[in-house]
């Protein structure tokens, strides 16, 4: 089994900041969300506030959506071309794709794509609340090892050194720089 990051790897940019400004263009009131994310942002990285926090302020702007569900659907029609042509060369039934990118906004595509198998962070869609920790580092091989305990990973792809604790339960690890593969030495 193929095992994928999403945001970087398969598609081109990073799909949280790209549904945020998606939705802020057609809804630009949604600006005023921005001085409280800034001020989270500062505070994270004075760590007084964790990164789920930070992504929960992030996230927040879904508050102020009253048709979140049918944002997302939109925006796929518009995104779905940022799906990265060496994926679409080689992409299974069988893939996985694991990601710290909120479910409601990945699940979409996934289902476009014909993937089958996602696993990502739980984020509630009206709210912006997360109902699952991060999928985010050694948080992805725990999640990994939930869904598919018996499963061995022939290939995992990602364009992130966050990712080394999935590359390295794999077989085979590969970097993803634009739509170049680089073999990854994790052993």
């Amino acid at each position: 089994m193929n095992v994928y990051d999403f945001d970087g790897t398969i598609y081109q940019g990073d799909s949280s900041v790209d549904f945020y400004v998606y939705c802020l263009k057609r809804r630009p009131r949604l600006f005023l969300e921005l001085p409280r994310f800034f001020r989270y942002c500062v505070l994270y990285k004075l760590g007084k506030v964790s990164k789920r926090e930070l992504k929960e302020v992030y996230f927040h702007f879904l508050t102020k959506l009253d048709d979140a569900e049918d944002f997302v659907r939109q925006f796929w029609n518009r995104h779905e071309c940022r799906i990265k042509s060496w994926y679409l060369q080689q992409k299974s039934e069988e893939d996985v794709v694991i990601t710290a990118s909120p479910e409601f906004l990945i699940l979409e595509i996934c289902k476009r794509l014909g993937i089958r198998r996602l696993i990502a962070t739980k984020v509630d869609i009206h709210s912006g609340n997360f109902l699952s920790e991060n999928c985010y580092g050694n948080e992805k091989v725990k999640r990994f090892r939930q869904a598919f305990s018996e499963k061995e990973i022939g290939g995992f792809y990602s364009d992130s050194e966050s990712d080394l604790p999935m590359a390295r339960i794999a077989e085979h690890a590969y970097l993803v720089v634009n739509n170049r593969l680089i073999e990854w030495n994790v052993k």
